[in-house]
């Protein structure tokens, strides 16, 4: 939605159907799709096998991609932006962490931006407000959140945290708020 937001026409690729995604979609493998007729590639590889939430006893089923992705991406020529996790943080060059907080948005949801152009952050982070939550949480966090009257891990909290109003939980697990998107797609269009 945020390159959409930044004046991109957006064609998603991925290997499982996305009944719900708002955009043109084709259903394929992006490991091998053709990418020439596009100017600007994003990628967000599975973050299971670099997620500080996956069990460590299950992290080695999931395939790291990163560097196969960005080989690709560079002999292709176009710009491109490869998107994760902080336990990806190790395998990406020079990333930029974005965080919702530097967008007005009430997630501490860090991720990591490598891309093929120059990219900072718009800010520092600001982690004075107490972020709502929408997916994911520990047991403390929840406690802290009820005895202070904030509501619970709930999709209702996704406009304010996430700027995001058209998904499910299964969609926000694997979101970014598309304020992170619209600022690297508009940073790409002056690149």
């Amino acid at each position: 939605m945020g390159l959409h937001q930044a004046g991109f026409d957006v064609v998603g690729v991925d290997i499982k159907p996305q009944p719900k995604y708002p955009f043109k979609f084709i259903q394929a493998d992006a490991m091998v799709f053709p990418l020439d007729d596009y100017d600007f590639i994003w990628a967000s590889p599975p973050c299971q096998g670099y997620s500080h939430l996956t069990p460590k006893d299950t992290k080695v089923k999931y395939q790291k991609l990163i560097p196969l992705l960005r080989e690709k991406f560079i002999k292709n020529g176009k710009h491109f932006c490869i998107e994760n996790v902080a336990g990806a943080k190790k395998e990406l060059i020079n990333p930029c962490m974005l965080c919702g907080s530097m967008f007005g948005l009430r997630t501490q949801r860090h991720r990591f931006f490598e891309t093929s152009f120059s990219l900072s952050a718009p800010s520092g982070c600001d982690h004075s407000k107490i972020p709502l939550l929408v997916t994911t949480a520990s047991k403390a966090s929840r406690a802290l959140r009820k005895g202070l009257g904030i509501a619970p891990k709930t999709v209702k909290n996704a406009p304010e945290a996430y700027g995001i109003d058209w998904m499910d939980f299964n969609g926000l697990k694997e979101s970014i708020p598309p304020a992170y998107s619209e600022y690297i797609g508009k940073k790409v269009l002056y690149a």
